[in-house]
């Protein structure tokens, strides 16, 4: 089984036996050393994962995480455990203060179901507050899934972890205040968009007539976002020939190598195709700096590419069609299609995505 599928297994089980789990230690036998277990450590080897770990700064209270993951006999992540019934919001203090204690970059508070992974962007050697990905067996998220095999032994990478988790901490909370001025728009935010369309003296009853208005504006304007991409995707579907499925490679004009669509009302850049984005970024940033790698989003396809150029393409995903794609370039800038069902697959063409940007490596180097 790949990681998807341990994933799913190990949600299964949580869904089936938790209304059985009545204490914390039956929790952490059940659930949380499964967990372990999936991203390549042995709990049973101490070298990997030592149980109760000392994490007292003041070496006076004894007191102790749940669990450490070790690399090099040094721990590279923490992880606090409580009963699958505890809220989480109540205990991430205790585990701030774990973190302090000891040389661990990445701190984890989980109950069995939830995981929040925390590290200290905002200040050297303190947890942030809030955490940069949080994963939850009961509502998995493909782009999570992606974002927690880097997690797993075979995949850690401490650098590359860090370079993601700024932007998805950023992204986290970007998402949370739109979602917020959407069913609430804050006084602040109906003023400034009232401003841009109405032209007298913004009264009190102006801004509450307004914010009426923009709660409506917003629902409209997703209900309208979701009708036309679902019209595009059943038009795609009627409309499919032979090679959208197809794994044939296909000319593309090399004097504009990504044909950007002019029509950028109707093109809406997805969760998914980001997170897309971010795993080709993870696998190219060895190869080339990661501020170098782009994109550009276009109605039927997503378009990656090296110092923001379009005759410098790495890859496209079609994932507006009912078969979702990868086309890699290859050195004659010629585009090779590859079928994908899960974002997971794309580390399957980690060489064809590292071959593709060998060619401008060459010539910075020249």
């Amino acid at each position: 089984m790949d990681f998807k599928d341990n994933v799913k297994q190990l949600a299964d089980r949580v869904s089936n036996l938790k209304e059985q789990i009545l204490t914390e230690e039956a929790t952490k036998n059940a659930f949380i050393m499964p967990f372990i277990q999936m991203l390549g450590y042995d709990v049973f080897n101490p070298l990997e994962v030592v149980p109760e770990m000392d994490c007292d700064l003041i070496k006076k209270k004894g007191e102790k995480i749940d669990y450490a993951i070790m690399k090099d006999n040094e721990p590279i992540m923490l992880i606090e455990c409580k009963h699958w019934k505890q809220n989480l919001d109540l205990h991430d203090c205790q585990l701030q203060k774990y973190f302090v204690a000891s040389k661990a970059k990445f701190g984890v508070l989980t109950n069995g179901l939830k995981y929040r992974f925390y590290t200290d962007l905002v200040k050297e050697n303190i947890m942030d507050e809030t955490p940069f990905l949080e994963f939850d067996f009961e509502n998995i998220k493909e782009f999570q899934i992606e974002e927690l095999k880097k997690f797993h032994k075979s995949y850690f990478d401490m650098s590359n972890i860090l370079s993601s988790a700024s932007e998805l901490k950023y992204m986290s909370e970007l998402k949370s205040t739109i979602k917020s001025e959407f069913t609430n728009p804050s006084p602040e935010f109906v003023k400034t968009l009232t401003k841009r369309v109405y032209d007298g003296v913004i009264t009190q009853k102006i801004t509450e007539q307004f914010t009426e208005l923009i709660k409506r504006s917003f629902a409209s304007l997703v209900n309208d976002i979701m009708s036309e991409r679902l019209n595009i995707a059943i038009k795609t579907t009627e409309n499919a020939d032979s090679a959208d499925n197809s794994k044939g490679k296909s000319e593309i004009n090399t004097d504009a190598t990504i044909n950007i669509d002019e029509n950028s009302s109707k093109i809406v850049t997805t969760e998914e195709e980001i997170e897309g984005f971010y795993i080709v970024k993870s696998i190219l940033r060895k190869s080339i700096e990661s501020e170098r790698i782009t994109y550009r989003d276009a109605q039927s396809y997503f378009a990656i590419f090296i110092d923001d150029n379009n005759r410098k393409p790495v890859c496209r995903l079609y994932f507006n069609h009912a078969n979702k794609q990868i086309g890699i370039f290859d050195a004659e800038k010629k585009e090779e299609k590859h079928p994908i069902n899960s974002l997971d697959e794309i580390f399957d063409y980690q060489e064809e995505l590292k071959t593709s940007i060998t060619k401008y490596i060459n010539k910075d180097n020249e």
